[in-house]
């Protein structure tokens, strides 16, 4: 082991004991009602802004400096279209979340459609966020391995104990903690980052490079299709963010919550341009490695002594748990929370703590199963990931917030019939992460597959008494969607080769699909009984 691997592993184990000691002072605010899950919702507007930045802006700063490392600048568009995620949240999302008092996306579904829909997709959640956990770890882990010389199954395994041994403790409050310390963490990485670029290099260096390297510096670099890709990505995430909901929603009220998302937007715009700035500085002084995380610390060990090396990549260890600890959490309330209760409908809250903290350790265990399954391929477990969650649970979620006339029935038949769905297609294309069956990404057979099972099952099951109303003046909204997906339907049509062959047609199918259910939610919005009721109520009123 190098003196770079020695000087990493102090900063690790004492970085280490002060998480430790987080979880361990975070337990007795855990112990106060709600506080394990949700922290009392006490959080200040600070706490809000430091949670949501170490969850988006950590693993966005480790995305940018792969992507940038290949493909240059135009890596930032994917930071801007997290950003854009978060202000949706932000501006349309926290309010009516905190009224309900949300604590998860499957409870949400839970509450509404019953114990089966509530267990199905907490099963589904919780064994879906290990991936993510476990592919930003791997990516993490190849970097470490560079001059540690672990290997990445044994830096997996540890990142997954730390986090069972702090998060087991303080739940909600122990992530606050240790979001808190991150931040702290990210500053000082900025700025040894920052030391590195003026040493080499240098502002002169980039300038040349720049010069014979113009298509790094071009803002369509990485392809206008993964751009758009990246956004459609977020954009339909917005109402499945479920880590950063139970984060936010810890808030004292909506509108600490707003804040604190309006500041980590603030604090995330140092992440998108210091890490496409550290991956293209990395590109200049080691040109010829195949990954971005991998060359960064060759680069740092050309250029800084070994303490600052040390130091820099604890902060890149701090993104990967400020990604992982959140994920894991929220995975573990899903299954010990929501599925504890639809299999135990009768627990006391106590015995919903004890459940989740059960769960963390067994998605403890799990993240270890898949990093040693597939350790070189991170991708393969976001698209898994991805495809399992969304397929299970978009349809679902715009019913509850959207179209009460969605069925109990529908929604379990969606959530089963999208997750199968999107299983089958990832087979069809040999569970390869870059090559998919037909050139359509997984989740978007499965969300298709999500809606169409859902808007079937409730209009047939509802057919002899729907409520329609076609009305321009008041369905106008309806109209507009028909007019967005023909659209759509005209350009898939007249491009359809280009869009193909650029992987779109997927999202471009979907994105035809979601206008007709948006069309069908404002054109039959409930039944003539619930009509009728609608009608009582405000003669009550009156």
């Amino acid at each position: 082991m190098t003196s770079y691997g020695w000087w990493l592993i102090l900063f690790a184990v004492i970085y280490t004991l002060g998480l430790i000691l987080a979880g361990h002072f975070s337990r007795k605010k855990a112990a106060k009602e709600n506080g394990y899950f949700v922290g009392g919702r006490k959080f200040n507007k600070w706490i809000v802004a430091f949670c949501i930045t170490g969850l988006f802006s950590g693993s966005t700063f480790i995305s940018i400096v792969e992507l940038s490392y290949l493909s240059g600048i135009s890596a930032i568009w994917y930071g801007v279209a997290e950003t854009v995620q978060i202000l949706i949240i932000a501006f349309v999302i926290i309010g009516p979340f905190r009224e309900k008092l949300v604590v998860t996306v499957s409870g949400m579904i839970g509450d509404r459609y019953g114990r089966a829909a509530r267990g199905i997709g907490g099963a589904i959640t919780a064994f879906a966020f290990p991936m993510w956990s476990v592919a930003t770890a791997i990516a993490f882990a190849s970097a470490i391995h560079v001059f540690t010389g672990f290997s990445l199954t044994l830096s997996v395994a540890f990142t997954a104990l730390l986090l069972y041994l702090y998060l087991q403790a303080g739940g909600m409050w122990s992530i606050a903690f240790t979001q808190t310390m991150n931040f702290i963490v990210f500053i000082i990485m900025f700025i040894i980052g920052i030391i590195a670029f003026f040493v080499n290099p240098g502002v002169d260096g980039l300038r040349s490079f720049a010069a014979s390297n113009p298509a790094m510096f071009q803002w369509d670099g990485v392809g206008i299709q993964v751009i758009v890709a990246w956004f459609g990505t977020f954009l339909v995430n917005v109402i499945l963010a479920q880590a950063a909901f139970q984060m936010s929603l810890s808030c004292k009220t909506p509108e600490e919550g707003q804040k604190g998302l309006k500041l980590a937007v603030l604090f995330g715009i140092p992440f998108i341009i210091l890490g496409a700035l550290f991956g293209i500085s990395a590109a200049i002084v080691i040109p010829d490695s195949s990954l971005g995380l991998v060359a960064l610390p060759q680069y740092l060990m050309e250029v800084l002594p070994a303490p600052l090396v040390g130091l820099f990549f604890l902060g890149i260890w701090a993104c990967a748990l400020g990604w992982g600890a959140p994920c894991q959490f929220s995975g573990a309330t899903s299954l010990g929370k929501d599925v504890g209760s639809a299999v135990f409908p009768q627990a006391t809250s106590e015995q919903l703590v004890k459940y989740t903290k059960r769960s963390l350790l067994v998605l403890s265990i799990l993240m270890i199963v898949f990093g040693m399954a597939r350790t070189e391929q991170s991708a393969w477990w976001n698209i898994l990931a991805w495809t399992m969650r969304n397929s299970a649970t978009f349809a679902p979620v715009v019913a509850v917030l959207f179209w009460r006339l969605a069925t109990k029935e529908a929604v379990v038949g969606s959530m089963v019939g999208g997750f199968l769905s999107g299983l089958i297609w990832y087979h069809l294309g040999g569970w390869l992460p870059n090559e998919f069956h037909l050139n359509i990404h997984p989740v978007w057979i499965g969300m298709s597959a999500n809606i169409g099972i859902l808007v079937l099952i409730t209009l047939l099951q509802n057919a002899s008494k729907l409520k329609s109303n076609f009305s321009f003046e008041d369905s106008k909204k309806g109209y507009y969607a028909l007019f967005f997906g023909a659209l759509v339907l005209i350009g898939l049509i007249i491009e359809f080769e280009t869009i193909y062959n650029s992987g779109l047609l997927g999202i471009f199918s979907f994105s035809i699909l979601m206008s007709v259910f948006i069309a069908t939610i404002i054109f039959v919005p409930h039944t003539r009984l619930e009509d009728q009721k609608d009608r009582l109520r405000v003669a009550d009123v009156k």
